[in-house]
């Protein structure tokens, strides 16, 4: 029996920091958000915090010359990506593909929540990074 399909929703917005322990005491202590473990992945420090059905991901940059790193020296702390959460993340690609969107993954990986994911690059998303999640 197949599962019932979701659609696509928002899974998290990622935000590059400096130092993710600066903004605990707003998320957690004063908003109210439940922290979420998250595995660190491609050279960032990840910190997680539920707001209501997606999560806040805090990515702090590991070591110089990391992605997350590079982003911030470029662009200043700021909203790194938006990951949305699809059904089939196969048939998504595909269609990004034929319709001239560029998957920067060419095949999804596994993500700092365990999920496949793949990233979509921002030359043919007007300019935003997309990460894509399979529920």
């Amino acid at each position: 029996m197949s599962q019932p399909r979701r659609g696509t929703t928002i899974a998290h917005v990622g935000l590059a920091v400096r130092d993710h322990d600066a903004l605990q005491p707003l998320l957690r202590d004063i908003l109210g958000l439940a922290d979420v473990p998250l595995a660190d992945s491609d050279g960032a420090r990840i910190a997680g915090y539920a707001a209501g059905g997606a999560l806040i991901e805090l990515l702090e940059p590991a070591a110089d010359g990391t992605p997350i790193a590079k982003f911030i020296e470029k662009r200043g702390p700021g909203i790194h990506h938006l990951c949305l959460a699809v059904d089939d993340i196969d048939d998504i690609l595909a269609r990004c593909r034929a319709a001239g969107i560029t998957p920067i993954d060419l095949e999804p990986r596994r993500g700092a929540e365990g999920k496949r994911v793949a990233f979509l690059h921002p030359k043919t998303t007007g300019g935003i990074l997309i990460e894509l999640s399979e529920y």
